[in-house]
């Protein structure tokens, strides 16, 4: 879901407003660029450079993958159990279902880096990036398994039935052999890099480009929302269905999530299929580009190791496998065994990048319009990467010329599951720096409503690519105790098997389900 490598809609507000802008990004320039530079710092891969954070993530995914022994291929059946709710009663400690702890943190994955992002990828990458991206998809599902099995296996059942886990959970456990002070340290470093990531990257971005896209499919700056004040209009409209859902917690959340990323995903796969079915004889040769492209030993990207870096990268900042998000929802799920969420957070990945990033790209290689011709030639010129939404949009106008109208849908709907998952995600980060009081969480409600509001008007450029930095942040803390606590997940997991196996965890009748 982050931003990255995706920018900001251009702000073209004057006056007052647009000075304020300004001065804040003129101040922040220098610190966002500083913590940016570091964060995604490039290592020298012979004539290549790659983010060092990518690698750390894929790295990760790869280590986690051999030590699990492939779990998440030889483990799909397991997840689909569970998401049908055949191992959990309605009356196990928690807050949602399988489902919904699912559709919840896919919620916060799925976004425009899925639209956008992949259409930059594929043009800077080639075709070839596509077979790197699912490639990296299918690893980090082993990384949800991990991160998203501590959630659960560490988190605290409040007496009020909520619960609060993830990493401000596991973080303690795993970092509590050096000491209580580096153990309290990483931990409010976590928290505080994913609250700001969450205010800024996971809702006013999101607030920021769902305005962009509605303006532009109602007639631009000459449409009804071009007019002084729509964007602040539209703003406090947005915040307020924010707001009704995420007054309800995660119980609502899940709710509205369940309904909401099944349609959002059935209207732009069933947009994707419909151009793949139009231009079905070049379906054939569009994979053969793919695979051929991802060992060619030219591309746009500069050669097979430039093509794997750009997959890996695109895969890696969509489904934040390693961040630390994700197990903050899944936590909350109605079970008894802790390895069971993680069965079914490994299947985020594969919806997020093998399944929607993939159509994304299968659709504008299949389409190959004359623009996305161009624009790769332009990058392999050395020419600035293009508009990922605009390569995306006129592949689907090649079968839809009114698909603009489904793309501001479909950002709408990315959009605000992304937000109101964001502030279940920030608002637990929030407790953990200010605790967890009635008050405490309805001033953090109300503060999340406001980001809502200023991101639809204003853009902040620089501090939004500091959040995204902030996000990187929270994986290099995560992953490192995952690593520390992987012992613990393959305990789960065998206890998990045994009791399979033995009869002691069986299916639960029907009418003694979660949900």
């Amino acid at each position: 879901m982050t931003t990255a490598p995706l920018p900001m809609a251009e702000t073209t507000h004057g006056g007052w407003l647009g000075e304020v802008e300004e001065s804040i990004n003129a101040a922040f320039d220098p610190v966002a660029s500083a913590v940016t530079s570091v964060v995604f710092w490039e290592v020298p891969l012979g004539d290549y450079s790659f983010p060092l954070i990518v690698l750390w993530l894929v790295a990760a995914a790869a280590v986690f993958t051999v030590y699990f022994r492939g779990i998440q291929f030889r483990g799909v059946g397991t997840s689909i159990a569970l998401v049908r709710g055949k191992f959990s009663r309605a009356s196990d400690p928690g807050e949602v279902t399988h489902f919904q702890a699912l559709t919840s943190a896919v919620s916060g994955t799925v976004g425009l880096g899925n639209i956008a992002g992949v259409g930059a990828a594929v043009t800077i990458g080639g075709p070839g990036a596509t077979f790197w991206m699912i490639l990296a998809g299918l690893l980090g599902m082993c990384t949800k398994f991990v991160e998203c099995t501590l959630g659960v296996k560490y988190r605290e059942v409040h007496e009020d039935g909520t619960v609060t886990g993830g990493p401000f959970r596991y973080l303690p456990v795993a970092f509590e052999r050096f000491g209580a002070g580096v153990s309290r340290a990483l931990t409010l470093v976590f928290a505080v890099a994913l609250f700001f990531f969450g205010a800024v990257g996971g809702n006013m971005f999101q607030a920021n480009q769902t305005f962009a896209q509605a303006q532009e499919v109602t007639g631009g700056e000459d449409g009804f929302l071009g007019s002084a004040g729509s964007a602040l209009v539209f703003g406090i409209v947005l915040a307020l269905l924010v707001g009704a859902v995420i007054l309800g917690g995660i119980t609502s959340i899940g709710v509205v999530t369940s309904r909401l990323v099944p349609m959002m995903a059935l209207i732009y796969v069933g947009a994707c299929l419909l151009v793949i079915g139009s231009n079905a004889d070049r379906l054939g040769a569009a994979a053969g580009e793919i695979v051929s492209g991802a060992f060619a030993p030219e591309g746009v990207a500069g050669g097979a190791i430039g093509v794997l870096i750009v997959g890996f990268q695109r895969a890696a900042f969509s489904n934040e496998a390693g961040v630390g998000s994700a197990p903050i929802a899944h936590s909350a799920v109605k079970t008894r065994h802790p390895v069971s969420e993680g069965f079914v957070a490994l299947l985020e990945p594969f919806i997020d990048t093998v399944v929607i990033c993939t159509m994304t790209a299968l659709t504008i290689v299949i389409a190959d319009t004359a623009y996305y011709s161009e624009q790769r030639d332009v990058v392999a010129g050395g020419g600035a990467v293009p508009d990922g939404v605009l390569v995306t949009s006129d592949a689907f106008e090649t079968f839809l010329p009114s698909f603009p109208v489904v793309l501001a849908i479909a950002v709408a709907l990315f959009a605000f599951s992304t937000l109101i998952t964001w502030s279940y995600y920030s608002m637990k980060a929030w407790t953990t720096l200010f605790g967890r009081t009635p008050t405490s969480e309805l001033v953090f409600k109300a503060l999340f409503c406001v980001f809502t509001v200023i991101g639809t008007v204003i853009s902040f450029g620089s501090v939004v690519d500091f959040a995204d930095a902030m996000l990187f942040v929270c994986a290099v803390v995560n992953l490192l105790a995952c690593y520390l606590l992987l012992p613990r997940v393959r305990e789960e997991l065998r206890d998990f098997r045994q009791g399979l196996r033995s009869g002691a965890i069986a299916e639960v009748p029907a009418d003694e389900r979660a949900g």
